[in-house]
C-alpha cells in the first residue's frame, strides 16, 4: 500500500497521527507525509469558539498552511510521476482535519480519502461548556462535522461509542481504530522494566507510591475530582504525585490540593522527555470526568501509560474496560474518595501493584503497538489483488526481543530507520484524547512547582 498522510496536524501536540504513520510503515506500507502544522494550539482554537472575532486569525493561519500544502502536493506528485512511483492508494487526513479534508478532496479527486475523526467539533464544544445542545454554536459545530464526514470515503474513530454518535451514512463508512501508543512509549517502558522506581521514604520505612497525571485540565479529565483526591491524601505520606499540565480546571485543582505537600506540579513538559518521565512512575492516572464525552473515550494517556509499564487507575467506563480488561484499577467517575482509596491500597500492596504493572505492559504489547492498531485500516483500504495480512504483535516482556516490525525494543534499528531505545519516534508524547501539555515547553525547561 502507498499512503499519503496529509494536513495541518501537529504530531507534537496530537500523537495519534504519529502512531498511525509508525504503524503503517512498520506493517510494510509506503508512507509519504505532506504536513504543515497549524500554529494554533488547543487553547487558541477554543478562544475562537469563545470569541468569534478571532476567526480571522484562524482563517489566516489555515490559509498559510493550505498554500504550502498545495505547493508541496504539486511538487510531490511531479516527483512521483518523474520517478515512476505511481499514484498513492489512499490519503489519510490527520486528526483535527475538519477543514483539511475539504482541501484533500479537491487535490485528490479519484483517491480514497480516510479522515481520522478522533473528536467531533460539536462534542468538544459541548464537553467544554462552550455550546449548549441546539444553540447557534452547537449547530455550527455540527455543520462543520457533517461537512467533513461527507468528504471522507472512510472515517476513523477510536471507540464503538464514538462510532454510534456518527450520522447513519458516516457510520457505515466508519472503522474503530484504537489510539494506541508510539514506539517511544514502549521503549521507555522497556528501559525501566524490572527497575524499582521507589519514591521517598514514608512512615514505617516504606517507600512512597509514585503516581503521575498528565492532562489539559478539561472537564473530560475530571481534574476537580483529582484535586479533591489529592486533598484527601494530604495526611497520608504513602503517596507522592507528579502533575503535568494546565488548562480550564487547573486553578480549581491546585486550590483543592494546596494542602498536600507531596505533589509536584509542572505547567508543561517537553514532548520527547515525557515517555521517560511517565515510565519512572509506578501508577499513571487516566480520566475521571463525568461528561458524556468522558464516557465514550479511551484517553491517549491510558494507552501510553500502559506501554510505559505503569499500573493504570482510571474511571470505570465501558470503553476503558474493553480496552484494558483486568490490567487496570477502575474507580467511579467523579468520586475523589474512591480515587484516593485506590491509591492508598496500591501503596500498601506492592505485589498487586507489580501484577498490575506487568498486566498493563502485556496488554499494551498485545493490543496498543502501532502496527497492530492500524490493522483494521489496512484491511479496509487495500490495493486490488494485494494480500493484506494482519501485522503480528510485539513481545510482551520488553526485554529487547524482536518486535513485529523486525526491530527491537532495545537498541536495534526499527523499520523507520531509528531505534526504539535511543531516538524518540515522531509520535512525540501527549496524553489524553484531546491534545495535552506534552507538546511543548515553558521557555527552554519545564516549569516546576512543589506543593
Amino acid at each position: 500500500m502507498r499512503w499519503l498522510v496529509f494536513g495541518s496536524y501537529d504530531v507534537r501536540r496530537h500523537p495519534r497521527v504519529g502512531v498511525l504513520v509508525e504503524g503503517l510503515r512498520a506493517a510494510g506500507d509506503e508512507v509519504t507525509e505532506l504536513n504543515v502544522p497549524l500554529d494554533l494550539d488547543t487553547a487558541g482554537r477554543i478562544a475562537v469558539l469563545r470569541q468569534p472575532w478571532r476567526l480571522p486569525l484562524l482563517a489566516g493561519k489555515l490559509a498559510r498552511c493550505w498554500t504550502l500544502l498545495v505547493m508541496r502536493t504539486s511538487r510531490t506528485l511531479r516527483q512521483r510521476r518523474a520517478t515512476g512511483s505511481g499514484p498513492v492508494d489512499a490519503v489519510l487526513v490527520g486528526y483535527l482535519g475538519h477543514f483539511d479534508v475539504h482541501l484533500a478532496r479537491l487535490l485528490f479527486r479519484r483517491t480514497p480519502i480516510v479522515l481520522d475523526h478522533l473528536v467531533s467539533a460539536a462534542g468538544t464544544a459541548r464537553d467544554r461548556g462552550l455550546a449548549g445542545a441546539g444553540g447557534l454554536r452547537d449547530s455550527l459545530m455540527r455543520a462543520i462535522d457533517a461537512a467533513a464526514l461527507r468528504r471522507a470515503d472512510t472515517v476513523l474513530v477510536d471507540t464503538a461509542e464514538h462510532l454510534d454518535t456518527l450520522p447513519a451514512a458516516a457510520r457505515e463508512r466508519g472503522i474503530v481504530v484504537p489510539v494506541g501508543a508510539g514506539a517511544d512509549w514502549f521503549a521507555a517502558g522497556a528501559r525501566t522494566a524490572g527497575k524499582c522506581w521507589t519514591g521517598e521514604r514514608a512512615g514505617g520505612g516504606r517507600r512512597r507510591l509514585r503516581v503521575v497525571f498528565v492532562g489539559l485540565f478539561t472537564p473530560l479529565h475530571g481534574t476537580r475530582t483529582l484535586g479533591a483526591a489529592l486533598a484527601a491524601l494530604a495526611d497520608d505520606d504513602s503517596v507522592e504525585v507528579t502533575v503535568v499540565g494546565t488548562g480550564q480546571d487547573h486553578p480549581a485543582c491546585r486550590q483543592a490540593a494546596a494542602g498536600n505537600p507531596r505533589v509536584t506540579w509542572y505547567d508543561w513538559f517537553p514532548a520527547g522527555e515525557l515517555p521517560a518521565l511517565v515510565a519512572r512512575h509506578q501508577v499513571s492516572l487516566g480520566i475521571f470526568g463525568e461528561t458524556t464525552k468522558a464516557r465514550r473515550v479511551v484517553p491517549t494517556k491510558v494507552f501510553q501509560g500502559a506501554a510505559a509499564g505503569c499500573a493504570i487507575v482510571t474511571s470505570d467506563t465501558a470503553p476503558q474496560r474493553r480496552a484494558l480488561g483486568e490490567a487496570a484499577v477502575f474507580v467511579p467517575a467523579g468520586d475523589p474518595l474512591a480515587l484516593a482509596g485506590a491509591l492508598r491500597e496500591l501503596a500498601r500492596d506492592p505485589d498487586r501493584l507489580a501484577g498490575l504493572r506487568s498486566a498493563a505492559r502485556h496488554r499494551a504489547a498485545e493490543h496498543f503497538w502501532p502496527a497492530t492498531v492500524v490493522t483494521p485500516i489496512r484491511h479496509r483500504i487495500s490495493r486490488p489483488g494485494q494480500p493484506n495480512s494482519a501485522a503480528p504483535t510485539p513481545p510482551p516482556d520488553g526485554s529487547g526481543a524482536s518486535t513485529p516490525a523486525g526491530g527491537t525494543l532495545g537498541s536495534t534499528p526499527t523499520p523507520a530507520g531509528g531505534t526504539l531505545g535511543s531516538t524518540p519516534t515522531p509520535a512525540g508524547g501527549t496524553l489524553g484524547s484531546t491534545p495535552t501539555p506534552a507538546g511543548g515547553t515553558v521557555g527552554s525547561t519545564p516549569t516546576r512547582r512543589r506543593g
